[in-house]
This record gives structure tokens, sequence and C-alpha cells, in this order.
């Protein structure tokens, strides 16, 4: 599985936390966290172009049967111009309401094609393509969640937020290093309380981002490192080194904003 390369974890800075899970505590998603038999979203299973992808799941450990759905931004939030450049569509509210849920209104995901070095295409892009909102959404709730998000022009320009199935706000991050970056979201309790995450730009993203994939499991088949540090929900992101080295293209179909 793709997400066998995991790297060691390095803790990100966390913004403000709404934990509402009193067990949670600070975790390291390194490698092996995820069993071989967890289900993995590559996007190579829809043609190019799927608008908001849906996948369905049946028999996973834990959970039992998952739809994870995907769109622009949840109900209660709102898109509207980057921070930086106004090309680029950002959430200028990221509060959702409860009960957690997707907005058929929002920005359009989509299935593309990445030619950034170490794109593993196709990928998921928000609209405009690799320069709009992504979210996700998991029928039922799951303890851990991992993900690959890139390629990142500039660190801390990107936000990854998970919320419960009320919408509160259990823990965020931005990305540490420019390239590609691979993401473990988990609750150290072992607690389904994973309902879904948001991913924004927030910063001086020039070209923008996509994801791919992405992972999840239930918390008596997620097996994390814990770091001591309680009551709070723990996201942990690993840089590509190797990535780093490679001198990085533009992604296809996109340009920077002028």
């Amino acid at each position: 599985m793709r997400l066998a390369m995991w790297l060691a974890a390095s803790l990100l800075a966390l913004g403000p936390l709404g934990a509402t899970n009193a067990r949670a505590a600070m975790i390291n998603l390194g490698p092996g966290s995820f069993a071989p038999s967890a289900p993995v979203i590559t996007f190579d299973e829809v043609p190019l172009g799927t608008v908001n992808p849906t996948f369905d799941f049946t028999g996973v450990p834990g959970p039992g049967n998952v739809t994870v759905s995907f769109a622009g931004h949840f109900v209660g939030q709102a898109a509207g111009a980057g921070p930086i450049f106004p090309q680029m569509v950002t959430l200028i509210d990221h509060t959702p309401t409860g009960p957690l849920a997707l907005d058929p209104a929002s920005p359009g995901t989509v299935t593309a094609t990445d030619s950034a070095p170490g794109a593993t295409s196709p990928g998921l892009s928000g609209s405009p393509t690799f320069n709009g909102p992504i979210s996700v959404l998991f029928s039922v709730p799951v303890a851990g969640v991992g993900l690959k998000g890139g390629s990142f022009d500039t660190v801390n320009s990107t936000t990854i937020e998970a919320y419960d199935g009320n919408g509160a706000v259990l823990g965020r991050i931005t990305n540490t290093t420019t390239g590609f970056e691979l993401y473990g979201i988990a609750d150290s309790g072992g607690a389904s309380v994973i309902k879904g995450l948001s991913l924004f730009i927030t910063g001086s993203e020039l070209i923008g981002f996509q994801i791919d994939d992405v992972t999840f499991e239930a918390g008596d088949v997620v097996n994390p490192t814990p770091v001591p540090e309680p009551a709070t929900l723990v996201l942990f992101g690993s840089g590509l080194a190797g990535l780093l080295a490679v001198a990085r293209g533009r992604k296809r179909g996109s340009s920077p904003p002028t």
C-alpha cells in the first residue's frame, strides 16, 4: 500500500483545540500505524475529472460499512477569495454546523493529474484546480486518518482541520514543509471521533495543493506511539525528505496567480 512510505513523524504546530474527547492525547502516527488491511483511496478508482467522488467500503474492521465522500466544504462553512491571491478560493468561515454534512452547493472537488515531482497521480483537487478547499466526510466516525498532501510551495500555507459529528473542531495543523507531506491524525484513546476533515489555503500558497492516498481505521486497529501531552487530538506530519532534493515543477493545468 502507498502509505507504507510513512516516515518518522514530526509534531506540527497546533492551533486552538476544541477537543470533545477528554481521553485524547498526542500520538505519533509513524511507520506501522495503519494495518495493511486498512482501506486506501488512491483516486485511481474513478475516471479523471470525477466531481465529488464517493467511495463505499464494506466490512472495515471496527467501523464496518463506511462511505467516504468529498466536496469543497461542509454546511455552515463559507468559501471566498484566498488570503493572499484572490484568484484562489479558501474557507473564509471554516466553522461547520452540526450535524456535520457536506454542502452540495460548495465548490466541487475533482480528480486531476498533478505533474509536480513526487505526485502519485491522479489525486483530488479543489476548485479552482489545485487552488480550492477540500473536505472529506466519513459516514461513521473513525479513530485514525492518513493522507498525502501537496505539493506545497510555502511552509504554513495550508491548514488541515478535523471535526467531530457535531462540527466541533478536534484539532488543526498547517504544513511544515514544501513539497509533499504525509499526515496521520488520530485519537490516542482509540475513540472513533473523527467525522470529517477540511483542507484549505490560509497563507501564501503560490500554486495550491491536492490530496492522495486517503486511509482510515478504527481505534482498535490503529497502533500509534503515544507522545506525553494530554487532552488534545493530535495531528502529525512527516515531510518526504527525498522529494525536497528534486527540483519541483508546476502542477499541470495550474499557473501562479498574477
